[in-house]
């Protein structure tokens, strides 16, 4: 006896939450390694002769420079898949600083990195370019993406996806990018990691509806 096909909506918020759940922990990844090929590549801070890049950390400046588009674009994909699982429930308001914050930051992003690979075009690489690259990303990007979290941990404490300690994280997340990340080399880092918690809690959160439902079943 065939069984009737599940309806789409079913199939939507069965297939959406893992869909940005993985997009999430992409994301994630490769944008934590990016940061940290580019620190590695261009130390903040340095100037005059300590401009001269070596061959091994232009080769991981290059390495960056190809990471960040696949970074932006799972970037995107966590963001609709995240949109999409809310549904008729979304906040407009919040839901329009959610998508403005989340744009801007993909848009800062990749303008930082291309300012970033300035610093490849001569051997001694460009002053102007290494702090175009920082001030892009830790005093906008960052301030961008510290909005885009306190959005996502509102719409999701909202509708129940995110638990209260992953919120609560989030909201901290938010503040430290906001505050303090120009202020301190690296700390840009704890968005890609709030990135992946949030992933890994949807997808956890994911498996643990599937096997209830088919233990009821």
């Amino acid at each position: 006896m065939r069984h009737p096909a599940p309806p789409a909506s079913a199939a939507r918020s069965l297939s959406t939450p893992r869909a940005a759940a993985l997009a999430g922990i992409v994301f994630a990844v490769l944008l934590a390694a990016a940061i940290a090929l580019v620190r590695i590549a261009l130390p903040d801070g340095a100037s005059g002769a300590d401009v001269t890049i070596a061959p091994g950390r232009r080769g991981a400046l290059a390495t960056a420079l190809e990471l960040v588009p696949f970074a932006g674009i799972a970037f995107l994909w966590f963001m609709g898949a995240l949109r999409e699982n809310a549904g008729d429930a979304e906040d407009r308001f919040i839901t329009t600083v959610f998508l403005g914050s989340g744009l801007i930051f993909v848009g800062a992003l990749f303008a930082s990195v291309a300012a970033a690979g300035t610093v490849l075009d001569s051997d001694q690489g460009s002053q102007f370019g290494r702090h175009f690259a920082y001030t892009l990303l830790t005093t906008y990007a960052m301030r961008m993406a510290a909005v885009f979290v306190f959005a996502t941990s509102t719409i999701g404490r909202k509708l129940g996806v995110l638990p209260l300690p992953v919120a609560l994280f989030g909201y901290a997340v938010g503040l430290v990018l906001l505050v303090a990340g120009s202020s301190f080399p690296w700390s840009e880092m704890v968005f890609p990691a709030w990135a992946l918690i949030v992933s890994l809690c949807i997808l956890s959160g994911r498996s643990g509806a599937s096997g209830a439902s088919r233990a009821s079943g």
